[in-house]
Formats: C-alpha cells, structure tokens, sequence
C-alpha cells in the first residue's frame, strides 16, 4: 500500500475556508485524520507553494542571470546574481520548500486522486509536479528524481537531467491518458472551476517545453511531430490571477519581496539592465513601458551595469534607475502563449514550413504585445524581422525580451539552450568605469550581453551562468550527492 506523505504544505491548506488563506505561511491549523484527506485539502497549498517559488526566487535570479535586471546603486542584496554568481546556500531553502511543500504533497494527491478515480486531479498534481521537477533541472542539472521521494531512502542518488526529462515526460503523458476531458478538477488557484480538458492543454504547453529543450540532445521529433499535430494548446497566457490581496503573505511574491513593506523593508534592489534597455529601446518596443517604470528622476528609461552597485555620481544614483512594473495582484505566469508560440516558429524553422516558422514568429510577439496590454509590433518586426536562416538569433531575443516580463527564469534558460542574445565586444567595466565614474551606455550594441564589471572568475568573460551548485540542504546530508560540474558546464539540453 502506498504510504500518505504528509509535509509542510498542508499548513498552508488543511481546514482552511478563504482563498487568501492558502495563501498565509503564518497558519497552521490542526490536520485533520488521514483517512479524512482529500485532494482539495492538499492541492491549494502545495500549488501556492510553487507559485510563490517560481514566481519570486526563479524570477528574481533569472532575471539577473539572463540581464534583465542590474543590482541598483546602494544596496548590495542581489549583487552576487548581478555578478552571475549562485551558491549552494542561497538556493537551499526554496529547493527545500519545494521538495516538501510541493513534491511531497503532490504525491499525497496523486495517491488519493488514485484511490478515488479522480483523474482530473490526478493529471493537475503531476502537471504541478512535472514544472517542479523541470525547473530543477534546469537550474542545477542533476537532480534527484527515481528516488527523491521513497521514505525510506534518506540519501537517494542523483538522476542525470536527460533521465529526468525522460521520466516526467512520461508522467504527463500517462497522466493524460487516464482522462477524457470532462472531469472535475480539486480546488486550485491555476484554473479554478475548470474541467480536465483545461489541464490536459496546460500539460501539453508543459510539454512542448520540455521537448524543444530536449530536442538539442535526444532524438524526440516524432513526439514533437504528434503533439504539434494535435494542436490542443491553451489559446491565453496560464498564470495564476486574480489570486492575490494586497496583505502579508497573501500578495504576488514579487511584489512582497521587493516592493511591499509588510515585514518593515524598505530595501529596493532589481533594476532594468542596460542590455535589456538598449534592445527595446532601438526598437521603439511599447513594452518597455509596460514591463517597467520610469525613474524618479527624470521620468524617462535608463538602464543599469550588472556587476556593480556603487557609484559617487548624480549619473548613476539609485533614484535615475527604472524598477520592474509590479503590482501586489500582478500575476504570475505558468506559460505565455507567446511562449507557446516561439516554440512552434522554432519547431517549423527546423523540421517543418518556412512560412508557418514565420507566422509564428509574429503570432508569438502579438501574443506578448497582448499580454503587455500594448500595440505597435511594426517597429520591432522591422528591427527583428523573421530570418529563416538565422532562426535562433531572431527568436532568441525576441524570447528574451517577451519573457522579461513575464518569466525571467525561462528566459535564463532560453538564453542558455538559443545561445541569444549572445555577448558583444563590449564589457562592463567599459560601459561603466567605476573608478573614473565614466558611464557610456551607447556603447552597447542593441540584442547583445555583456560580461558584468565584476564577474564570476569560475566562469570567465562573455559566458552567463549555466547551471546552480548543488543545494546546500541536499547535498550536506546526501553522501550520493555528485561533484559540482562547475558554473561553466552547461545542463544537458544547453548550448
């Protein structure tokens, strides 16, 4: 018999009444008996568990890692990110939280949904559980995964990220199968009140990310092939909306991270990258001003150098730097349809039609345009035209900039797996030159990176960050845990 895993998420979920109260940390209400659990007691609060995670911690280091964001004048939070630097200590406590808040109690609900033919909610706690495991992997690579969650094993080995990929691409595929369409789904936040079918869409959109990536190192195009040729995507962006109150605890994490003063901060620290600025800048992009906020100063666009917070100068103070656009109700976003669609124009670039490569393309950037709340894709298709024989470059930093506001993380891994943008010759320290408080933005070419003024020595010039070191939380504990690859070694579907 299966055992019931009851961990830390059920205090997020168990007994309570309201929506807001999923989404409190602060409560832990009695459990009720086992033999008394359902899936809508667990679900809410494993969900919300990686909901908060993604949509604050992947989102704050992707953003730094992929060079949306620069580390603003004064404060000094983020500048190791800011540097492409990840320890293993600073990612331990969210890898923690999800291992137990959500895999764990995805796997309670998983084996109740079982017990009771409760498909619908067996195919939503596997498409939760599958976009956990997917973003391990992609930030530290090997994982474990075959093991992970046998109770009785307190050291289980780490599964190379190709097995892992292997595996829950099965998952969801399974988990599909055992559903028609028309059954219910438990209580969740994703999409409350929607039918099996809703979920089978999401899980195929999960899927399709999950191939083009393993599409670089594994032969998989006749499940590329099939899945494209169903066309059962969603057709609107999947986030979680309409779920957040301006409170503690129970606002976007984002937002209560670094714009809320419920806990008495008042520290600010992401900023708009230069890198990203001068993209969208060149283009005329409307979505600069829908994905940030003018500075203070002057009311205008600037951006900043990543690898620094200092400077002595009215030219690079705090106050002349524009804040990512963030509301306490903002959603945060599961996958775009833009998303959806630079993955088909690169799939048609690739195995299938020159034109539906290209009509993709434009679909993808109306689509973020959409999501944006803005018009005008004239002045960036004119700037980034769709090029059939430089497919990569053009989808890459268009990718690039739709995700930046909207899913930082995966922009992160877009940027490793595409290879764009990629760095100029242009370095920080030129842009930038602290010591002689020099700044020289034009300098920077409009869709290339540069090395940040202070950098990561592991990793060397003109090279972002690949991978995460292993969590500190697993791997002080776990004698399997293998040796660190190196900030260099790219994950398996990498570039």
């Amino acid at each position: 018999m299966k055992k019931i895993i009851l961990t830390g998420a059920l205090a997020l979920s168990l007994g309570l009444a309201s929506c807001d109260n999923y989404l409190d940390i602060n409560q832990s209400p009695n459990s009720p008996a086992v033999e008394n659990l359902t899936a809508s007691m667990i679900f809410p609060g494993a969900e919300m568990a990686f909901a908060n995670s993604y949509g604050d911690y992947f989102r704050i280091t992707g953003g730094y890692f992929a060079q949306h964001y620069s580390q603003i004048f004064g404060t000094s939070n983020y500048l190791d990110y800011s540097k492409f630097m990840q320890s293993a200590v600073r990612s331990s406590s969210t890898y923690t939280n999800l291992t137990t808040r959500t895999l764990q109690n995805m796997e309670t609900v998983k084996i109740l949904a079982e017990k009771d033919g409760d498909w619908g909610s067996y195919l939503a706690a596997t498409v939760i559980r599958v976009a956990t495991y997917e973003a391990f992997v992609d930030a530290y690579g090997e994982i474990p995964y075959s093991e992970a969650l046998d109770m009785g094993t307190i050291t289980p080995h780490y599964d190379d990220g190709k097995d892992v990929y292997t595996g829950i691409v099965a998952e969801l595929d399974a988990a599909i199968a055992k559903v028609n369409g028309t059954e219910s789904v438990c209580t969740n936040f994703l999409l409350p009140g929607a039918l099996a079918s809703e979920w089978v869409k999401v899980a195929n959109a999960l899927k399709l990310r999950l191939l083009m990536r393993m599409s670089n190192a594994v032969d998989v195009q006749s499940q590329l092939a099939s899945l494209i040729a169903a066309d059962n995507f969603p057709s609107a962006d999947v986030s979680w909306a309409n779920c957040w109150s301006n409170s503690s605890g129970q606002a976007n994490p984002f937002y209560q991270e670094e714009f809320a003063t419920y806990f008495g901060s008042t520290q600010q620290n992401a900023i708009l990258n230069l890198a990203l600025y001068a993209t969208m800048d060149a283009s005329d992009d409307p979505r600069l001003k829908a994905f940030f906020d003018p500075n203070i100063a002057k009311g205008d666009y600037t951006g900043g150098v990543s690898g620094t917070n200092f400077s002595t100068t009215a030219d690079y103070k705090a106050n002349y730097w524009c804040r990512p656009a963030m509301t306490y109700d903002a959603p945060v976003y599961f996958i775009t349809l833009s998303e959806i669609e630079f993955f088909l124009a690169e799939y048609e670039a690739r195995y299938g039609s020159a034109s539906e490569a290209e009509s993709h393309y434009k679909a993808a950037i109306e689509a973020s345009f959409a999501s944006a709340g803005v018009s005008g894709t004239e002045t960036v298709l004119a700037a980034y035209p769709w090029d059939a024989s430089n497919y990569k470059k053009c989808i890459g930093i268009q990718k690039w900039v739709a995700l930046s506001g909207t899913n930082n993380f995966e922009a992160w891994c877009e940027l490793r797996r595409l290879g764009y943008p990629a760095f100029g010759t242009v370095t920080g320290d030129q842009i930038y030159d602290e010591l002689n408080d020099a700044y020289n933005p034009s300098l920077l070419v409009p869709g290339t990176l540069y090395t940040p003024i202070k950098y990561n020595s592991s990793l060397g010039a003109n090279k972002v960050l690949q991978r995460w070191p292993y969590p500190e939380s697993s791997a002080n504990r776990n004698q399997n845990t293998p040796d660190y690859k190196g900030d260099a070694t790219p994950v398996f579907w990498a570039n």
